[in-house]
């Protein structure tokens, strides 16, 4: 753009820059040399009969309100005038910048129509203005017929000429994504065939989509920051885990990673296989509606309701927190519901969920697997580690997670209060649940097998012979004792609040005989034992088929004792 000393740098800008910029000045030089004299011509003009005018005003030591004058650019006349107030002398003495003064006459506009009060010019930088626009409007009009010439010769090459230009965006956006995926330790997946399919294992030797290594992508692996997780998903994953454990996370990271596959970009992980999906879908927290008139839960069922009616054996599903917005008994029956239709498509998928009562269900489930997030006890607290187990995690943490947020001491031990109130019912009531399904099964003549208790009756005095001695030992050791029943289900890791706690297992053997077990918390300390290893251990060996007992102990707290079908 031009520049000159005394006209505002505005002018020169929106003056030019429609025309300045498309063409090299090579190809149009007496235009651009006839822009460049006019624009010194017009420089020359205002320095000679708008500058002296302005220095004798600023050289004026006037009290407030007094004379003020500026070279302005006037943006809707398209003109560099003088703008000024009071500046014309009381009397005229021939002093500095009189005579220009006596030059100024008011601006007008293209009619003719006075512009105003404070806009002043004179007929030489009139001048130099017209000739100004004359030269930018011919060097415009030159370029306008240069661009009409070249665009009527590559007509003919418009499709290749934006083939090669969305080619090199593309191209960029590529080279920019491989960039930072190699600076933050990405990598290329291995992608597979539809995972339905035989003949993928024949060929690939693996079934399903596993990703080893797998970060969230939005954590820079390469500083180190995030937690790594490996993903061997052959069926649905049936996820539990305790509040702020990573399971919308790791949801959002597996979602990504398989997007990213598919679409032929790097993943973060260390190596991935990746089937091709013929869809992905993730469900997060719904909002209610107020301008359709739906609630939240309205929301999420219409959602599932097309993620169910679309998926394929060939797609990939991932859910949290399913049926959050309803009561919990008919969400937990609607959620196991979905499952199952789930695992019947026999889609790839995760189905996070707090509805722990879906594991009381009777699940017809073919394929799905329990999957949960693990949890540790450092520093005489119980912290998420953000790993995927296998197994079941029954513990929420919710009063752990109310406290560590400000809510006051006084209602969170209201809330344990009345939690100990409400488990106790529950117990009762799972009691003469079982009673009646014993008389139930008597009736119709039902034998259960030798190597199992034979009635409620006997597995409750198995369960008092159990804690009568461990009674009797903790009243021994220390006068502070309380036993509380915490319930390991089938396939269920032992709770968060137990891990790092010493504790004495006991094992119904098949013979029939007691198993007991320590898992000491020192040992634990040196990482080398815990309760969740040696239950771990002890269903690999299927050394028992029974875990109906076992005793943690809190030192200077509280023991713990918990008896369940292993």
């Amino acid at each position: 753009m031009s520049s000159c000393m005394n006209i505002p740098s505005e002018f020169f800008e929106e003056m030019e820059s429609s025309w300045k910029v498309r063409v090299k000045r090579v190809h149009l030089i007496e235009a651009y040399e006839e822009v460049d004299k006019a624009a010194e011509a017009l420089s020359l003009a205002v320095t000679e009969d708008f500058l002296p005018v302005v220095l004798r005003i600023r050289a004026t030591t006037a009290s407030f309100g007094g004379p003020r004058g500026e070279i302005a650019y006037a943006r809707e006349h398209k003109a560099v005038w003088f703008k000024g107030k009071r500046f014309s002398p009381a009397v005229w003495a021939g002093t500095p910048g009189e005579e220009q003064i006596k030059q100024l006459r008011p601006s007008v506009d293209s009619r003719g129509r006075k512009v105003g009060e404070e806009w002043f010019t004179t007929v030489k930088v009139e001048d130099a203005l017209t000739r100004y626009h004359e030269a930018s409007a011919n060097a415009k009009t030159t370029v306008l017929e240069l661009l009409r010439g070249l665009s009527a010769k590559l007509q003919a090459k418009v499709i290749v000429l934006v083939f090669a230009s969305m080619l090199l965006v593309n191209a960029k956006a590529l080279f920019a994504h491989v960039s930072e995926g190699r600076r933050k330790k990405w990598v290329f997946p291995t992608l597979i065939e539809s995972f339905g399919s035989q003949e993928t294992v024949q060929t690939n030797g693996y079934h399903g989509m596993q990703i080893t290594g797998l970060s969230p992508y939005w954590f820079d692996s390469a500083e180190g920051s995030g937690v790594r997780n490996t993903i061997d998903m052959k069926s649905m994953f049936l996820l539990t885990g305790p509040n702020g454990g990573g399971k919308s996370s790791l949801l959002r990271s597996i979602c990504a990673a398989a997007l990213f596959g598919i679409c032929g970009f790097m993943v973060p992980a260390e190596s991935a296989i990746i089937p091709q999906f013929d869809s992905i879908t993730l469900h997060m927290k719904s909002y209610d509606s107020p301008a359709d008139g739906k609630s939240s839960f309205q929301i999420e069922m219409s959602e599932l309701r097309s993620i169910i009616m679309g998926a394929t054996s060939k797609s990939l599903v991932l859910v949290d927190e399913i049926c959050r917005g309803t009561e919990t008994a008919k969400g937990t029956c609607i959620a196991a519901s979905i499952v199952e239709t789930l695992d019947s498509i026999g889609c790839l998928g995760i189905v996070s969920t707090h509805l722990h009562d879906i594991f009381k269900l009777p699940l017809t489930t073919k394929n799905t697997v329990f999957k949960a997030m693990g949890s540790e006890y450092v520093d005489g607290q119980t912290k998420p580690t953000w790993k995927l187990i296998d197994g079941i995690c029954m513990e929420s943490l919710a009063f752990e997670t109310a406290k560590s947020e400000g809510v006051p001491d006084a209602v969170i031990l209201r809330a344990e209060e009345l939690y100990v109130s409400m488990h106790k019912t529950d117990m009762n009531s799972q009691k003469n649940e079982l009673k009646d399904e014993h008389n139930l099964s008597n009736a119709k003549g039902s034998h259960k097998s030798d190597n199992h208790p034979k009635s409620v009756d006997q597995m409750n005095n198995i369960f008092k012979e159990v804690e009568s001695p461990v009674r009797m030992i903790c009243q021994r050791t220390t006068s502070e004792v309380v036993i509380r029943c915490v319930v390991i289900a089938p396939r269920q890791q032992p709770l968060p609040s137990t891990i790092g706690a010493s504790s004495v297992y006991v094992i119904l053997r098949p013979d029939n005989r007691l198993y007991v077990g320590e898992a000491s918390h020192l040992t634990s300390l040196m990482m080398t034992d815990d309760l969740e290893g040696r239950v771990r251990a002890h269903r690999s060996k299927q050394e028992c088929k029974m875990f109906p007992s076992y005793i943690s102990w809190f030192p200077g707290r509280a023991w713990l004792a918990s008896w369940k079908l292993f």
